[in-house]
């Protein structure tokens, strides 16, 4: 059985994960149609200002944590978010590109994945 205070995390993860998203893409939004940036200059700004909010908040709130190798501990997090990226768009490419799921289901699918490996990963190596 899943221990209650690891329950909790991971509800606290996902909130900060659903914030770190609306940075994600607001940010995306804002730099691509208002300032007319690169889209993928965008794309790129959102997701390293995302992946640093989720990080602070993680540290802060959800795993509370005391380790003054902020350094380390911030790069883990990032390695960790840019496999999780890696293996959103593989989920996509197989569900999508290959088993012809629609685009948005499978999206949401590679989320729900990625949310996991994250909180796992992050869980037992970042802030273990």
């Amino acid at each position: 059985m899943i221990d209650r205070v690891i329950i909790i995390k991971f509800l606290k993860f996902c909130a900060v994960g659903f914030s770190g998203m609306l940075i994600d893409f607001g940010t995306t939004w804002l730099l691509k149609e208002k300032v007319r940036i690169n889209k993928y200059i965008a794309n790129s700004t959102g997701f390293v200002l995302a992946a640093t909010s989720n990080y602070i908040w993680n540290r802060i709130w959800t795993f509370e944590s005391r380790n003054n190798e902020i350094a380390v501990e911030y790069f883990s997090f990032i390695l960790i978010s840019v496999a999780g990226l890696g293996i959103n768009n593989l989920v996509i490419y197989i569900l999508n590109d290959r088993l012809k799921l629609n685009f948005y289901i499978s999206k949401l699918l590679a989320i729900g994945v990625v949310t996991i490996w994250n909180f796992i990963m992050n869980f037992i190596i970042t802030f273990r």
